[in-house]
């Protein structure tokens, strides 16, 4: 599996029963901590493994950094955060690279494994499938609010927490159901990547958007315009597919195409899987998922927002 369907990772075979899974992902900050950031830009990377249905074995830093101009105290805490995601995907950080660059960008190149007959795609959806998304949206709006002190503490923390949180638990509990496709909701928003989906897979997917988990204070935020520019190249690139019923607002339709920084798996899964899925999911330690939508009916690929 390579670049052909937009899928998450490049996927290997070597044996009946062992694949590699391969990925590089690195972000510049979206908030302010060095360490934090670390932690964010790590379990970013590590996301794309369990995308695939893999998990992570191995990770290599990738770094630029202006050792000229700032404290190496810096950099050292952006490693610290990421060495300690690593260390909890139960992977190992063995080695990397580093470029002097006049802008911070962390990320990771991680390898993991996964059996050739277990790997996922976003090309399987089926009609009549359920869509569950694991973490709630907004986190480039709230980064777009961090950095210009528009939100309270807790609200700041809670887009943090969310970033920084792993999607280990989430894959390890989908192992275990039918799941038909998976994909990581990242830099193209919900739309984007569900377009993703309903394209590769030949189906239309309707989303109920009063289903879909919000960080707080995302719809405030909003209506006072802090809307980044990437949410508005991903609507404009999604706008042909996407058809948009009544009552449906413009501000919805911002955080549905914000950029999401290490947000959450979206998976489909048949409909009489679906709540012992989410009820698994609420076991495992990740409360704020949801259903959010269904396959509706095969096409070349669309839209619907309820």
């Amino acid at each position: 599996m390579g670049r052909e369907t937009s899928d998450d990772a490049g996927v290997y075979r070597l044996t009946d029963d062992i694949a590699l899974v391969q990925t590089l992902d690195f972000i510049t900050p979206v908030v302010n901590d060095p360490y934090d950031f670390g932690r964010i830009a790590a379990a970013n990377s590590l996301s794309d493994v369990y995308a695939m249905g893999g998990r992570p074995l191995t990770a290599m830093n990738v770094v630029c950094f202006p050792v000229k101009t700032m404290d190496k105290h810096i950099l050292k805490e952006i490693l610290r955060g990421g060495l300690e995601k690593i260390h909890e995907a139960g992977a190992v950080l063995v080695g990397g690279h580093s470029v002097e660059d006049p802008e911070i960008k962390y990320g990771l190149s991680v390898t993991g494994l996964v059996h050739p007959r277990k790997v996922l795609t976003n090309a399987g959806v089926q009609p009549g499938d359920a869509l569950i998304l694991t973490k709630p949206l907004g986190t480039g709006i709230l980064a777009t609010a961090m950095k210009a002190g528009l939100i309270s503490a807790s609200a700041e923390r809670d887009a943090i927490e969310a970033m920084a949180a792993l999607n280990r638990r989430a894959a390890e509990v989908m192992a275990d159901f039918p799941v038909h496709a998976c994909t990581d909701v990242t830099g193209f928003g919900l739309l984007g990547h569900a377009l993703e989906m309903a394209t590769g897979s030949g189906v239309t997917l309707r989303i109920d958007s009063a289903t879909v988990p919000l960080l707080p204070e995302v719809l405030d935020l909003v209506q006072m315009g802090m809307v980044p520019a990437g949410s508005f190249s991903n609507r404009s690139f999604c706008s042909h597919q996407v058809v948009a019923g009544t009552g449906v607002s413009a501000e919805l339709l911002d955080i549905l195409s914000d950029a999401q920084t290490s947000g959450g798996l979206l998976m489909a899964v048949p409909e009489p899987e679906a709540a012992a899925l989410l009820e698994a999911l609420y076991e495992g330690g990740i409360p704020r998922a949801a259903i959010i939508g269904r396959a509706v009916a095969p096409s070349q690929g669309a839209i619907e927002i309820a």
